[in-house]
């Protein structure tokens, strides 16, 4: 059994591969993937307040991991109820409250933009997601959103891997997630569900440590 040293220092590993710290820049709309992560939703509202895009799009249902958390509403919902109290405008924001997976935040998402007149509109999107998953999220925007010519920066919480865990965010939760999220990156692009990332030798690895390790539940 390895020591908690050294599992910690694979997983810290990991969770910086996930992140791409991409350069922000003006965008036509931020999109802000909902999840057990509330943190999420005051750095989208954060970068809205901040001129960053004028419209602030929320995608997500209510999954597994984030039944019964809100009080039984949609996590797009719970977050836009979050950007509100911050001050972003009712009509500044779309909700999207069905989606289980990155997958269907796409569709859904577009299918919503295309119903409200608003996909001429958008060129460049600024994704908002958890940390240890920017790099799927993008792999997954760029590869299955319908639009062509649409960019995409990525970004998150600005939270370092030893303060990330909390009580909304246990860290062996976090580590199972993170770890199914790397074999994810690497079996997904043969499905067409996402664009080829490169995973350094000795991040997989880690990842392997920590499976034999017992962080497999949420292994594809």
């Amino acid at each position: 059994m390895a020591s908690s040293t050294s599992i910690d220092a694979d997983a810290k590993l990991i969770y910086n591969y996930h992140r791409l710290h991409h350069q922000l820049e003006p965008a036509s709309a931020i999109f802000c993937l909902c999840s057990l992560d509330t943190r999420v939703a005051v750095r989208a509202a954060d970068l809205y307040l901040a001129g960053l895009a004028p419209l602030l799009i929320f995608s997500g249902g209510v999954g597994i991991l984030t039944e019964g958390r809100f009080d039984g509403v949609p996590e797009a919902e719970a977050f836009a109820a979050i950007a509100r109290d911050m001050g972003v405008p009712n009509s500044a924001i779309v909700v999207e409250p069905r989606s289980t997976n990155t997958g269907e935040n796409v569709r859904f998402t577009y299918a919503l933009l295309e119903e409200k007149g608003l996909l001429g509109n958008i060129k460049s999107f600024i994704l908002v997601q958890k940390p240890y998953m920017e790099r799927r999220t993008y792999a997954t925007f760029v590869k299955q959103w319908p639009g062509e010519g649409v960019k995409f920066r990525v970004t998150s919480p600005e939270v370092e891997w030893e303060e990330y865990p909390d009580e909304e965010n246990p860290r062996e939760l976090v580590m199972s997630i993170m770890v199914g999220d790397l074999v994810r990156i690497r079996e997904y692009p043969a499905k067409g569900y996402q664009i080829v990332q490169e995973i350094p030798e000795n991040v997989w690895e880690a990842g392997q440590r920590m499976i034999i390790e017992g962080y497999s539940k949420h292994l594809p």
